[in-house]
Parts: structure tokens; C-alpha cells; sequence
């Protein structure tokens, strides 16, 4: 057969071999035929390679070459980032100082700048370079709390840098090697963890930093929300007609004030939700999610109370009837957002029973026994103020008798509570940052080239 193919080889022509290639898929060729095809066919393809070396140039079709993708091996990546020690103000500028929230937040995983740094830590840790971990560690310290500083009063800025702050605490806990944060983690990952420094003393630094940048968190949201609560929550018509009536005396006052462009409790919804959805964009954990929002709940409910405490014209029962329905409102809202766990609805509790206070019986014995076991959450000087200031919607309804209000002090005055009549909105509750590990591969992570870190290379 090998005979065969050089003799016939040269003698074929391109045409000839297109013939047999179309005989032979069409079964049109003898079994001995179809044998000599397939031996044929590798000596045809380099003779006719051959051939077309012998062609001139005005013979070749001008078709165009399709570029092959070759499959470029994969690097075995350590999950470390090297850089130059020179350009650790170059790093800390582009990742912390100059980068913009927004566009992170949308396109990139969440944490992303807390996993870099880390992974920069990492490689340092692996040098064994204890002045190139302690500079940059100081110096993404200051640089938070530097942007913080210029940017301060914008709630997307602060929710981004106390998520990462808090991704950066929990990196420098899961891969610290002591066993109580590694038993979540891979195989693999228990391979990245720090190899000669101990760095518990600067997770504490970065815990104290995540407190300050929670309080600057809390501070801005309430003077966004703070101008949305006496109007959204107290003064705008939510039931409309309900309040229609105005309590007797003060039905020259306007029912709602909402005409003159008012806030809503719709707007304070709609407020919630970009709070919750910038912070989820963030990746902050779901737990310390939970935190914010009851602070949030706590704010809107003691600011609201606040203000029912010192307005005669809020303390009717048909206003007691708006507040208990803006109140399901929000409760709605956090049963669509998984949030019923947080704490936030049993900070609304005074709120809720002042509500009822207004609407149940004030006369008899029997009804200031269940008002002193109904307003539990409320103060004596609370429950006294609004029995004062109760005022009935029509004639045909009583004020709450000077004797009531006696017997109600009495049956309280073994109650040991605060005198305080308002409550302190300005409270903020501890915040805790419970250990959040992460399922992400180091070794997966890549930079983007928006971010301009091209002088980082992936170890």
C-alpha cells in the first residue's frame, strides 16, 4: 500500500481528491476502494500541501484565517498579592482613598478591597517583613479613617468602608491559625493562614475602628430619617377619613400637613429600603444588617413618642388608630425583609402601647388595672402625660377624669422606673461583630483593572 500512495500521490489534483472524499462519505466506493481512501487520505493532504508550495500568489484565495483559542495552563495562585514597598501610598490612594463606592458595590464581589488588602498582608506575613505588615496595616487604618473624615455625612461611603472594615477583621481572624476561627475553613484555606505573625493586637485596633465608623453610620441615618418621622409617622393621613374629625378645641388646626409636600410613611419605606439594599450591595453581614435596622426602628419609634408626649393635638383616639396602622406598616416591612429576629419591632413596643393607651377605656377601676398591665413598656410619667393629654374627638366622648389619673399613679408607685417623661433618641445600642468566615478561595480572587492596582501581581 505504501507503494501504492507514492505512486498515485502525485498524480492526484485537488479536484481528485475532493471526488473521493465525496464518493467515499457517500458509499459509493468498494470495500477494497473504501481501504485504499483511508490509507490515501494522510499522503493526499501532505502531497496536496506540497502542491499549494508551488502556487504563485495571484492563485491563493484571499479567505481569512480564524484565530484559534489556545488554552493557556492556569497558574497554581498562593492567594497572595505582592507589591513594592514604595508603592504602598499608591495602594492605599487607589483602594481606599480615591475609590467610589457606587461602582464597587454594583460590579465587583463584595469585600473585594478587604480581601486584597489581606492577601497583601499575607505575602508580607510570608517575607517574614514585620515593618512592611505593621506600615500597611497603620496605614489602611489611617486611610479609613481618612475618607471617613472627607466623606463623612454620605451613608453609602460609611455603610461601604464598615463592611469592608468588618471582611478585613474577620480575614485577619479566619486565617490567624488559632483553631477556634479555622474549623470553618477548607482544606486549602487552613493552607493561607498567617505563618509568623500574631496580629491580635491590630484586630482589636480594626474592632474599635468598626465601632467608631457603626456610630458614624447611626449618626448619619437619623438626620436623613430624623426630618421623614413626626410627618410620616404622626401627621399624614395614612387611614384617610379617620382622622378627619379633629379632637374638640383644635378643629381649626389643619388635619394633615401632608398638602404642603410632607413627608410620608411611605417615604420612610422607601428610605428603609435603599438603607437595607445599599447595605446588602455591600455584603455586610446579615447580623450586623440586624443591628442597624433596630437602631433604625428605635430612632423612628422614640422620635415619634417624643413628639406624641408634646402635642395635645396628637392624643386622640382616632390618632392612636393611625399610629397602630403605620406601625403594622413597618412590621410589614420587616417580615419582607427576614428581619423579625432583629430586635428591631420590640423597639416600637412603647410606641405601641401609647397607641393603645389612646384607644382603650379610661373610667372604671377595672380599666386602669389593664392599662397599668398593658403599658408595661411605658414609664408612669409617660402613661400619666398622655391620660392628661387626651383629648376626646366629639361631645359625646369624656376626658380622662382627674380621679383616673389618680388611682392609675397609685396602682404604678411600686413600679421602680425612670421619671424621665422622653425617651433618648440619641441612644445607640452596643454593637457586636460576631465572626463571619468566609467561603471564598483566595487563590480565585482577581483585580480588576478599573480599580488601577496594575503594579499588584497575583503570587
Amino acid at each position: 500500500p505504501v507503494a501504492v500512495c507514492c505512486t498515485y500521490c502525485p498524480r492526484l489534483t485537488q479536484s481528485q481528491v475532493k471526488f473521493l472524499a465525496d464518493q467515499h462519505s457517500r458509499g459509493h466506493l468498494s470495500g477494497s476502494d473504501q481501504a485504499l481512501v483511508h490509507l490515501l487520505f494522510p499522503l493526499l493532504f501532505l502531497d496536496l500541501v506540497g502542491q499549494m508550495e508551488n502556487i504563485s500568489p495571484g492563485q491563493i484565495i484571499d479567505e481569512p484565517i480564524h484565530p484559534v483559542n489556545i488554552p493557556r495552563k492556569e497558574k497554581d495562585f498562593q492567594g497572595m498579592l505582592e507589591y513594592k514597598k514604595e508603592d504602598e501610598p499608591k495602594l492605599v490612594k487607589n483602594l481606599i482613598l480615591d475609590l467610589k463606592p457606587r461602582g464597587v458595590a454594583v460590579n465587583l464581589i463584595p469585600g473585594l478591597p478587604a480581601y486584597i488588602l489581606f492577601m497583601c498582608i499575607r505575602h508580607a506575613d510570608y517575607l517574614n517583613d514585620d515593618q512592611k505588615v505593621r506600615s500597611l496595616l497603620t496605614s489602611t487604618i489611617n486611610g479609613i479613617k481618612k475618607i471617613l473624615k472627607k466623606r463623612g455625612d454620605d451613608f453609602e461611603t460609611v455603610s461601604f468602608w464598615l463592611s469592608n472594615t468588618c471582611r478585613f477583621l474577620h480575614c485577619l481572624k479566619q486565617y490567624s491559625g488559632e483553631e477556634g476561627f479555622m474549623k470553618h475553613n477548607t482544606t486549602r484555606q487552613n493552607e493561607h493562614c498567617l505563618t509568623n505573625f500574631d496580629l491580635a493586637e491590630y484586630r482589636q485596633v480594626l474592632s474599635d475602628l468598626a465601632i467608631q465608623i457603626y456610630q458614624q453610620l447611626v449618626r448619619v441615618l437619623e438626620n436623613i430619617l430624623q426630618p421623614m418621622i413626626v410627618s410620616g409617622m404622626l401627621e399624614h393621613e395614612t387611614i384617610q377619613g379617620v382622622s378627619g374629625v379633629k379632637p374638640t378645641g383644635l378643629r381649626k388646626r389643619t388635619s394633615s400637613i401632608a398638602d404642603e409636600g410632607t413627608y410620608t410613611l411611605d417615604s420612610i419605606i422607601r428610605q428603609l429600603n435603599t438603607f437595607h439594599s445599599i447595605m446588602c450591595q455591600h455584603g455586610m453581614d446579615p447580623e450586623l444588617i440586624k443591628q442597624v435596622v433596630k437602631q433604625m426602628f428605635y430612632i423612628i419609634g422614640a422620635v415619634t413618642l417624643n413628639n406624641l408626649l408634646l402635642r395635645k393635638d396628637m392624643c386622640s383616639w382616632s390618632k392612636g388608630m393611625q399610629i397602630r396602622y403605620n406601625v403594622s406598616q413597618l412590621e410589614e416591612w420587616l417580615r419582607d425583609k427576614n428581619l423579625m429576629t432583629s430586635g428591631a419591632k420590640e423597639t416600637l413596643e412603647p410606641l405601641i402601647q401609647a397607641a393603645q393607651l389612646l384607644q382603650v377605656k379610661k373610667k372604671t377601676e377595672e380599666d386602669a388595672g389593664a392599662i397599668c398591665s398593658m403599658c408595661h413598656a411605658l414609664t408612669t410619667a409617660q402613661i400619666v402625660k398622655v391620660l392628661n393629654l387626651y383629648t376626646p374627638v366629639n361631645e359625646f366622648e369624656e376626658r380622662v377624669s382627674v380621679s383616673f389619673i389618680r388611682t392609675i399613679q397609685l396602682r404604678m408607685r411600686d413600679r421602680k422606673d425612670s421619671p424621665q417623661l422622653l425617651m433618648d433618641a440619641k441612644h445607640i445600642f452596643p454593637v457586636t461583630f460576631p465572626f463571619s468566615p468566609s467561603s471564598l478561595a483566595l487563590e480565585t480572587i482577581q483585580i480588576p483593572a478599573s480599580l488601577g492596582l496594575g503594579f499588584i501581581t497575583r503570587v
